[in-house]
């Protein structure tokens, strides 16, 4: 079987602040071999548990910031950029058995540490449906159109919860609780690595392509906090303003929904003028 981990930083173990997963500065340097262990470990458990093949698909920022000189070496992994699917990149080529969502986090709006979607402060808000979507439950829903289960979830515990309705059968591993923001209850490397080896092993145990959901269409809405960055994104084809600060559009799958999302998501970005947003 083959498994796929899309490996976030926000949700690793020890990251409280921008500092720990802005690539470039010491603090980035110091999380990356933690972050790198926390991967390590749920290799060590796909494969005990099973699994023929684990590829990471880095999903976090620039996506290079794991090291690939550390890797466990039975795995392979996939670092960089311009991705079709971001980070559900892989999941798309009907090989895959099972996706680990590592390090994930809480989404925009919500409490926990580093809680975003996306766009660290310019998204206050995303809808899919009409339900409050963080990354993981969007990802999650790309999953299912593909047939592929979520089977193992790790994070803070405000993550964690956020699991239960996206993924209510996939096990669950917090790395650190939840006290703001910008900090937690930090469980040490060698017993979070611990945790999620047991869990990883565990969750193997829910491995196994399903029927595809294509279930569509679906109805995207999202919320900035200027609304300069929702007039921005209406550049786009088939997006429009829902609300001052708000944009919204429909998609026939969720391939094709995340991929515009995305779209939104660049051009947003791209509008933000240095301390105004």
């Amino acid at each position: 079987m083959k498994i796929l981990i899309s490996a976030d930083m926000e949700g690793a173990t020890g990251v409280t602040c921008p500092a720990d997963v802005l690539p470039g500065g010491p603090q980035w340097e110091r999380q990356r071999p933690v972050f790198t262990g926390d991967v390590n470990a749920a290799i060590a458990g796909l494969f005990d548990g099973g699994a023929d093949a684990v590829l990471v698909n880095e999903a976090h920022w620039t996506m290079r910031n794991l090291l690939l000189e550390r890797l466990d070496e039975r795995a392979s992994m996939l670092t960089g950029r311009h991705k079709e699917l971001s980070m559900m990149e892989g999941v798309q080529h009907g090989d895959v058995d099972g996706v680990v969502f590592l390090g994930y986090h809480a989404g925009a709006g919500a409490e926990g540490v580093l809680a975003h979607t996306y766009l660290a402060n310019s998204i206050t808000g995303v809808w899919l449906d009409d339900y409050p979507a963080s990354e993981g439950y969007l990802n999650a829903k790309v999953a299912d159109e593909f047939g592929v289960p979520v089977i193992l979830v790790t994070g803070d515990d405000k993550t964690i919860r956020d699991s239960r309705w996206y993924a209510p059968g996939a096990v669950g591993v917090a790395v650190k609780d939840y006290v703001s923001r910008y900090a937690a209850v930090c469980r040490p490397p060698a017993r979070t690595a611990a945790d999620i080896r047991r869990a990883a092993e565990q969750a193997m145990a829910l491995a196994g392509r399903r029927d595809k959901a294509v279930n569509g269409p679906h109805r995207f809405e999202v919320e900035f906090d200027a609304e300069h960055l929702a007039g921005a994104a209406t550049v786009i084809p088939g997006v429009s303003q829902s609300d001052e600060r708000r944009v919204a559009f429909k998609a026939k799958t969720m391939y094709k929904g995340i991929r515009c999302f995305k779209a939104v998501t660049t051009v947003a970005a791209a509008a933000v003028e240095e301390e105004y947003g």
